[in-house]
């Protein structure tokens, strides 16, 4: 099996496509070609995480923060970000992050936080806009089913949580074969009328060109017809936050309580109560803290993030109880996101998480 079998899984769950415009996931450095013989699981890539590596007979290392996030102009090892890359390439190891992709995906860090919350009916709290795209195309009855099985197959055709979705009507397409053509069906030479099926599906901008590989592939018409045309729509399977409510509306104190046991905190920072029972809750790993107006827009009565700013603790005044848990503490489960699916996927393959990963901010 070779390293990018294992990324692609992870790509399945987190595509790239879904990152921030300043991120950089995905292949920080190494050969993802070459097999892969065993791969550590962290947080952030350190010196000690890579001897880490090293010592594991890992060549793959699987992150959530990417380790290079900004261009180099060079590499002589002034810094551990530069040195861990030196290393790595001198060990022939693979460097991966799953960063905001992972952040933004519909399974990602947030929902795994409020699935261990118990919280229900959970859906994203700001979805990716301008992500999604319709085909239109246009089948004969005899092949309709197996055009839409192969968009489908290929990932189109899902809204929220339901897949397979599509639309049909029937209608009439005319054309004329041309010199050299090899039609399937009509005459060379000769105006040619067909009952056809008007097909329609969704899918997200980054699976335009698998989709339309999979139609050609599968559409009878040696030139079939199709369009694609831009959404306005949010794409809800995908964006930042989540929002769920609780199976029984809880005190703020008594709610800050059970988040600060369930998810092992030491300390849980938060606005003045607000006096309200909380039951929606909104959550946002790492830097959330952007995402306070969405969840007040909401109505959700807690905002759960990373970290905030001082005055973020002000502005919300009474609209909503804001808590921030640390950003490490609030991604620490990127980890079980990890390994849950890649064992899940690949279950004789060698997964480690890392021991050496290490919370760079320090409580007294």
């Amino acid at each position: 099996m070779k390293v990018k079998e294992i990324l692609s899984a992870i790509e399945q769950l987190a595509p790239l496509a879904l990152q921030e415009s300043y991120d950089n996931s995905g292949v920080q450095i190494g050969d993802v070609n070459q097999d892969a013989k065993a791969a550590l699981l962290c947080i952030d890539v350190t010196e000690e995480v890579i001897d880490e590596a090293i010592a594991l007979g890992c060549n793959l290392v699987i992150s959530h923060h990417p380790l290079a996030f900004k261009p180099f102009k060079s590499l002589t090892g002034k810094n551990y970000i530069e040195r861990c890359l030196m290393k790595a390439c001198k060990h022939d190891i693979v460097i991966y992050a799953a960063h905001t992709n992972l952040d933004n995906a519909s399974k990602g860090i947030n929902y795994y936080l409020a699935k261990l919350l118990n919280l229900q009916n959970i859906r994203i709290l700001a979805p990716q806009q301008g992500m999604l795209i319709k085909l239109v195309t246009f089948v004969p009855l005899n092949h309709l089913e197996s055009v839409k099985q192969a968009l489908f197959n290929a990932g189109a055709g899902g809204i929220g949580n339901y897949d397979s979705c599509s639309y049909s009507s029937a209608g009439e397409g005319t054309f004329r074969a041309g010199e050299g053509t090899n039609p399937y069906c009509g005459i060379i030479g000769e105006i040619h009328t067909e009952s056809e099926y008007r097909l329609e599906v969704i899918l997200p901008s980054f699976k335009k060109n698998e989709v339309t590989r999979a139609l050609i592939a599968t559409h009878p018409y040696e030139e079939p017809a199709f369009d694609f045309y831009s959404l306005e729509n949010q794409w809800m399977q995908a964006g930042s936050g989540i929002v769920g409510t609780l199976p029984d509306p809880s005190e703020e104190e008594d709610f800050l309580y059970l988040v600060k046991d369930t998810l092992k905190l030491n300390v849980i920072q938060h606005s003045r109560y607000t006096g309200k029972a909380v039951r929606d809750v909104a959550i946002c790993g790492g830097s959330g803290a952007f995402l306070i107006p969405q969840a007040i827009n909401y109505g959700a009565d807690i905002f759960i993030t990373g970290e905030a700013k001082y005055n973020d603790f002000y502005d919300v005044e009474d609209k909503i109880l804001l808590a921030t848990i640390g950003h490490y503490e609030s991604e620490i489960y990127t980890k079980e996101i990890f390994f849950e699916l890649l064992s899940k996927k690949f279950p004789t393959f060698a997964l480690n998480k890392s021991g050496y990963d290490e919370n760079p901010v320090k409580y007294l």
